[in-house]
């Protein structure tokens, strides 16, 4: 019996062992690679990132190549240092690191030392190679934006930090990726897919030539190129209306949501980001504390919306029947006055005015009456309040639009908590509010959701959401899904005949253009700002949103223009010039061009960088 089990038991352990070498030997490819690894080099192969082109297809990023050099610190013997510095116009303390922190990663696998070395450096170290044993070129590729504009759209590419490379495994240290913008948001169709080269080398650790006839070479590939929404013609030629002058241009192409437009003042030209010397920059305009050009204040300035927002307030008016297009109201000898509310009204006369012409007129008295009625009807306060603020954030205020773009701001929309919060819960009521009557108050919103606003009413009641990506990718997606307002379609038509005067003869006669049929509605925002811890108010904002043709919208837009007077001075010739180059491809009205080109708001802001207080004569 001891003699049968003492054979089983030899013949089981000699059957578990064996089938273990099996699994370790042959089964499992860890010691395979490990071997490999002694004898095979794997090279990253890079696709061309994708390009960029606009909507009529002309080409805004494109690519041009660059080399990245590379060592494998085993085969690395000794070489003149002084020389790569020269070559490679390094100095020797960067190199030093590099190789040392090659060194420390990996003994046998290629470590980046020198990355975006440009092609006459490149043509140079390649008639001295001979003299560094161990290093090799990978090329790869870098933007070159073709037409310098819309950095704020577009973002940049950099190398990739410790959370990116702990997020993704896909990166390696020394690759790219996208910064902001497009190339962030459609990273990964930009990218490509990149692809491996293997690499024989002989007992010395020298490369021979391919592995295995490459065999078993993983090919790269190629990434995508995306065709935008923007207008390259019309981005470009709004940056040069913007010269000089802080704010934003937003245009959109209301019947599909697709953004024609998003211009940021300052910005930056984008070649700025690109090469070797794009840390420096990137840091000189991240340490501008004054113009911010990364700021995009098309998306992420928050403003009041200041008389633009009377429209909506006319809306849910006319949709809550507290008021109709006949309604009048009498404008007070120019003011608005309620038991400790005084309101003033510019609109310039003392007769019953109703909605279309207290539209075209702009008048403060008819559109805070108007709110008193939507807050104050049948004595729910506080449940009209929090009814209002849904109509208002149907149109999209308040929230994000859902662009696609990974930055911007939801601005804010009060509701009842918020005034119980500062006015001791019961102690207030409409006419405590009423400067968001005229959108102003507590109310804050983006350029974006401004010219959003036109395009809904150019549209008599939806919207969709906007967007830049121009692609069949975009079909049955979230971008182009109506959404639809809360505001029955009927009641935009007094609101869009009334937005017609105010261009035909209302606060924006400037802005009319022959032949084409603007409806628009100006706006004064007034402006704060603190001095010495003193609350100082500045030069009031212009605004301006518009659409056209009338009845058959092709761009809606917003401009935003800080510190720029009344709304008919700056912002209001801004558009009208800008419908008129996209509509026209051309702008017959170069006096107005001129002027608003060589205009400049640079002392007005002047005024806030040097602290002083100043009064202001309008």
């Amino acid at each position: 019996m001891r003699k049968k089990f003492l054979i089983f038991f030899i013949i089981t352990i000699s059957l578990i062992f064996t089938i273990r070498l099996f699994s370790l030997q042959i089964l499992n490819p860890d010691f395979e690679k490990l071997s490999q690894n002694n004898a095979v080099l794997a090279i990253s192969e890079y696709p061309e990132r994708g390009l960029i082109f606009d909507r009529n297809k002309k080409l805004i990023v494109g690519n041009e190549p660059t080399f990245d050099l590379l060592m494998v610190p085993e085969n690395v013997y000794a070489f003149d240092t002084i020389l790569l510095t020269k070559i490679l116009k390094v100095e020797k303390k960067i190199i030093v690191e590099n190789i040392n922190k090659a060194n420390k990663f990996s003994k046998r696998l290629p470590s980046v030392i020198i990355s975006e070395i440009p092609k006459n450096q490149y043509a140079i170290f390649q008639e001295h190679m001979w003299k560094f044993n161990g290093f090799f070129i990978q090329k790869r590729s870098n933007r070159n934006y073709k037409i310098p504009i819309a950095s704020n759209i577009l973002g940049y590419i950099s190398e990739v930090n410790s959370n990116d490379l702990k997020n993704d495994s896909y990166y390696k240290t020394g690759e790219l990726i996208g910064r902001q913008g497009i190339e962030k948001t459609y990273e990964k169709l930009l990218r490509g897919t990149k692809g491996k080269k293997f690499l024989q080398k002989d007992r010395f650790n020298r490369i021979i030539g391919p592995y295995n006839n490459g065999v078993f070479d993983i090919k790269k590939q190629r990434a995508e190129n995306l065709i935008l929404t923007i207008d390259s013609d019309l981005q470009l030629y709004g940056e040069k209306l913007m010269k000089n002058k802080r704010g934003g241009i937003v245009a959109i192409e209301p019947k599909t949501g697709e953004i024609l437009a998003l211009i940021t003042s300052p910005s930056y030209n984008p070649n700025l980001l690109v090469g070797k010397k794009r840390s420096i920059n990137y840091k000189m305009l991240l340490t501008d504390s004054i113009s911010k050009p990364l700021f995009d204040r098309g998306l992420q300035a928050l403003y009041p919306p200041g008389s633009p927002f009377k429209l909506v307030n006319g809306l849910i008016g006319l949709q809550e029947k507290v008021i109709t297009k006949n309604t009048q109201f009498k404008c007070n000898k120019g003011h608005f006055y309620a038991k400790g509310s005084f309101m003033e009204c510019l609109c310039g006369n003392n007769l019953r005015k109703k909605l279309h012409n207290a539209i075209y007129k702009s008048c403060n008295t008819y559109f805070a009456k108007t709110f008193t009625r939507i807050i104050s009807d049948s004595g729910k306060t506080k449940e009209n309040l929090n009814n209002w603020k849904k109509h208002v954030e149907s149109f999209g205020f308040g929230n994000y639009l859902g662009y696609d773009l990974p930055i911007g701001k939801k601005g804010f929309i009060p509701d009842s908590d918020y005034y119980d919060k500062i006015y001791d819960y019961q102690n207030w009521n409409s006419t405590t509010i009423i400067s968001n009557s005229i959108g102003q108050g507590e109310i804050l919103t983006t350029p974006i959701q401004l010219a959003n606003l036109a395009a809904i009413i150019s549209n008599r009641g939806y919207y969709y959401k906007p967007h830049f990506l121009k692609s069949e990718r975009l079909v049955n997606s979230q971008y182009t899904e109506k959404i639809v307002t809360s505001i029955d379609s009927l009641n935009y038509e007094i609101i869009i005949d009334g937005m017609r005067d105010v261009v035909e003869k209302g606060t924006a006669k400037i802005a009319k253009i022959n032949n084409i049929e603007i409806c628009g509605k100006t706006g004064t925002a007034e402006n704060f700002t603190l001095i010495d811890n003193i609350k100082t108010q500045l030069t009031d904002h212009s605004i301006f949103i518009a659409f056209a043709p009338k009845d058959d919208p092709k761009i809606a837009l917003a401009v935003f223009v800080e510190n720029g007077y009344w709304g008919s001075r700056w912002a209001a010739p801004i558009g009208s010039l800008a419908i008129e180059k996209y509509l026209n491809k051309d702008v017959n009205r170069k006096w107005l061009e001129a002027k608003i080109m060589n205009g400049s708001l640079e002392n007005e802001y002047m005024k806030v960088v040097s602290g002083r207080k100043f009064k202001i004569n309008e």
